[in-house]
């Protein structure tokens, strides 16, 4: 399996945060797909280096994509922190 791009991971975490803003997901139902995102980005990696994941982050962080708890779970689950 090749590596995820880091376009294609803000593309999705942008998806996510457009389904949650358009309807209310089922109890856990963002927490299971944001699972499934992590567990994909763990089992394929990202093409990118550390900074470079930092960055996206700071910047999914900045834009409201991503909240600030989010953000610290991505960076534990990537072992970034």
């Amino acid at each position: 399996m090749s590596a995820i791009t880091l376009e294609r991971f803000v593309q999705e975490m942008e998806k996510l945060k457009q389904e949650m803003d358009a309807r209310d997901f089922r109890h856990g139902e963002y927490d299971q797909r944001l699972a499934r995102i992590i567990g994909e980005l763990r089992e394929r990696k990202l093409e990118a280096d550390r900074s470079q994941i930092s960055s996206t982050l700071d910047d999914l962080l900045k834009r409201g994509i991503i909240t600030p708890a989010v953000k610290s779970h991505l960076e534990s689950r990537l072992g970034l922190s």
